[in-house]
């Protein structure tokens, strides 16, 4: 169907008719992905639902950046569909920074009909229009939309002359061929009288409810996203509020709005530059919006760009032209799989599925789905018991290609999903082991709650559920970063009680402080303190989190370890909630190296034939270099002597393990048998917040003759149920 409307301009009288869009149901994301070489250019992302986005192309380039500038780089890409549903637009900045620094001076357009093969210009605007622009120096982030009134494209962007001006945004038509613009730019929104600063960038509009939302980064006030709204597309847009619209506190830019498929919702995303990831946010009224973070999944990391509704039939020819068999939209979604550790290995051809204990190998289904366009054989239970099983996978409109999986019982990791920190305690009270781990997966460390884990074996473990919420009030004392427990049992009278350690955000201010709650059972209910237990660094530097609790089995005493970047000890009161101030000690131990025993955080105290046993971790959790030393003493207050070798485990690269530290460690009852339990890098994440996608894992650690630890090696298979 195709709209007509008269308008009259003067005495001609136009014409400009508009096709109904076609219905679309998946999409496009055009973007690029940084500042250096190679990274600006534009890249394609395609997503059936608007949440979930994959990288086509295997995440390069799908228009060559020197072909098409005059710079060699290309960003901030902005893509729409034409009047007639069929004619594509894209426009974008002509910058290479690592040449331009931030000037530059000239803009993309593009046009094609099949959203792979393009029609490029360049548009240089002081070579274009010297005597209103010849001083321009940053001609960035271009967009288009059409103009039902006049029947033209529009293209706005920002601009800036040389020396202490502020960017302006700008618009001009372009012209018929979409090759140029029809006259000199003009100022397309004027920020209000009262603000500090002029400056705006990065303008977005949207057609919504008879007019026109201007979406854009302004200086002003709090610097972020702002809305201005018209009655008219080529002027008249008030500041709606000096508030930011985006759900920010720190910089972000290159604000990206779209209507959701077949809904009455719009997704507003925009690019946290400074924090090195996206956001998006979602609205009916396009004026509140909320974070849906946790919905959205991409394989790769955009810069500045769009996202265009389409076809079936266009998602249908992105695939065909840039679906890779080396990076195959699939996924393994059975819930016998410990599914953050499946691994398909595109350049081998190879999928490896790791179950959870009891899965029966010999009809194991896998649930393999793929996105729409690509297709699996064979469907249902396969017999995975003697080795790997092929699997064929075929693109729209490409060959098949066959993958061999595997399917395994591995025990590491031990605990489904994303944990750290790991407290293991064997209770003599209900003859089980538990795990009391770090919550992890929350970026930038901001867990909130604690879980416990139990086992007969160390290899099959039940959820128990939360011990403390300190979103819910559990900890009258602090209201998040739930960090890095430990617990011990202790007998008092005929029964035993637990004391439970661990740091926390001190509502009260002064960062990460240490706590306790005390419990009946080792699963709890654990009952806080209304105030944490040790509030300063005895050291005068560090956090004051990672306690480690201690009975010492030869006075019976108990202590407390703590401190990253400095150790610290103490005595436990009788009361096992208090510190006796005048035993607090700095153990520190001195000197060594990233490489090995340079002393950072997670200390861990064992005894074992006369000898204390002091581990910790080295570097930062985030590293791969991530690892555990150790030092003796003949007191659990120390010297610590360092060991001559003083390594206990650290990562094996060759295997895809990264990051083995922060442990603790469980002596089988009645036995000189050791288990130690660590946390690992998910790999999937080493190079996407590796330090809050952890993962927790147990390996034996044995003694030499002359009770020196070995060096353990972290495996992917883990240890055999124990006795």
């Amino acid at each position: 169907m195709t709209k007509c409307f008269l308008v009259f301009a003067g005495l001609i009288s136009l014409v400009s008719c508009q096709t109904e869009p076609p219905k679309t149901d998946a999409y496009l994301f055009v973007y690029f992905t940084g500042n250096g070489p190679g990274e600006e250019a534009i890249r394609y992302a395609v997503s059936t639902d608007g949440y979930n986005y994959r990288a086509l192309n295997d995440n390069q380039p799908v228009l060559d950046s020197k072909k098409i500038s005059t710079s060699g780089g290309v960003r901030d890409p902005h893509i729409l569909r034409g009047a007639d549903g069929k004619t594509f637009y894209m426009v974008a900045t002509d910058l290479y920074v690592p040449e331009q620094g931030w000037n530059n001076y000239a803009m993309i357009l593009m046009k094609s009909t099949d959203l792979i093969h393009w029609e490029t210009s360049v548009i240089n605007i002081p070579e274009t229009y010297p005597d209103e622009f010849g001083e321009v120096d940053r001609v960035w982030a271009p967009q288009t939309i059409y103009d039902e009134q006049t029947g033209k494209y529009m293209i706005y962007w920002s601009m800036k002359d040389r020396g202490a001006h502020p960017d302006i945004i700008y618009y001009a038509y372009a012209n018929k061929d979409f090759t140029g613009l029809e006259e000199a730019p003009k100022q397309l929104y004027f920020p209000p009288a009262e603000s500090n600063t002029k400056a705006c960038i990065d303008g977005d509009i949207i057609p919504f409810e008879g007019q026109f939302y201007l979406f854009h980064k302004a200086e002003d006030g709090d610097p972020g996203i702002k809305l201005a709204i018209s009655d008219k597309l080529t002027e008249g847009y008030q500041l709606v509020s000096d508030k930011r619209v985006d759900s920010q506190t720190v910089p972000v830019e290159g604000s990206g709005i779209f209507k959701l498929n077949n809904s009455d919702d719009y997704i507003l995303m925009y690019d946290m530059y400074t924090s090195g990831r996206y956001q998006f946010t979602k609205s009916a009224d396009l004026q509140h919006f909320s974070v849906i973070d946790e919905e959205i999944s991409m394989n790769f990391h955009p810069r500045h760009g769009t996202v265009l509704p389409i076809t079936w039939e266009e998602y249908n020819r992105l695939m065909t032209t840039y679906g890779k068999t080396d990076d195959l939209f699939i996924s393994a979604t059975s819930d016998q799989l410990k599914k953050s550790n499946v691994v398909i290995d595109g350049e081998k051809k190879t999928i490896y599925l790791p179950v959870k204990v009891g899965t029966d190998l010999a009809a194991f289904d896998p649930m393999m789905t793929a996105w729409k366009g690509i297709t699996v054989a064979p469907e249902g239970p396969q017999d995975f018991s003697k080795g790997s099983v092929e699997y064929t996978f075929t693109i729209v409109g490409q060959d098949p290609v066959s993958y061999s999986v595997l399917a395994s019982e591995d025990h590491n990791p031990a605990l489904v999903g994303f944990y750290a920190d790991p407290q293991v305690l064997y209770s003599q009270k209900t003859g089980k082991y538990y795990i009391y781990p770090t919550s992890d997966g929350f970026t930038g460390w901001s867990g909130y709650y604690f879980k416990v884990f139990s086992s007969d074996d160390l290899v099959s473990w039940t959820d128990e559920g939360k011990i403390l919420d300190l979103k819910a009030g559990d900890v009258p004392w602090a209201d998040g970063s739930a960090w890095a427990p430990t617990i011990v049992e202790k007998k008092v009278g005929d029964d035993y009680k637990y004391y439970y350690y661990f740091s926390g955000n001190y509502v009260a201010g002064g960062g990460k402080q240490i706590g306790v709650a005390v419990a009946d059972n080792p699963t709890g209910p654990f009952v806080a303190e209304k105030e944490p237990m040790i509030k300063e660094s005895p050291a005068g530097r560090g956090q004051q989190i990672d306690p480690c609790a201690f009975i010492d089995p030869v006075s019976g005493k108990s202590y407390i370890y703590w401190g990253n970047g400095y150790l610290a000890a103490a005595e436990l009161n009788d009361d096992m909630i208090s510190i006796k101030p005048k035993t607090i000690k700095v153990l520190t131990p001195k000197g060594g190296t990233l490489a090995d025993y340079a002393f950072r955080e997670g200390i861990y105290v064992i005894y074992r034939d006369g000898t204390y046993y002091f581990m910790w971790s080295v570097d930062d959790t985030g590293s791969a270099n991530y690892h555990v030393a150790y030092g003796t003493s003949k007191s659990p207050m120390g010297p610590i002597k360092v060991a001559e070798k003083p390594i206990v485990l650290i990562q094996d690269a060759a295997n895809g393990i990264y990051g083995t530290g922060h442990h603790s460690v469980v002596k089988l009852p009645g036995k000189d048998e050791w288990y130690i339990v660590y946390h690992r890098i998910n790999n999937k994440h080493l190079n996407d917040g590796p330090g809050y996608h952890r993962e927790v894992c147990i390996d034996k650690m044995e003694f030499n003759a002359d009770g020196t630890v070995k060096q353990v090696t972290p495996t992917v298979k883990g240890i055999s149920p124990v006795q």
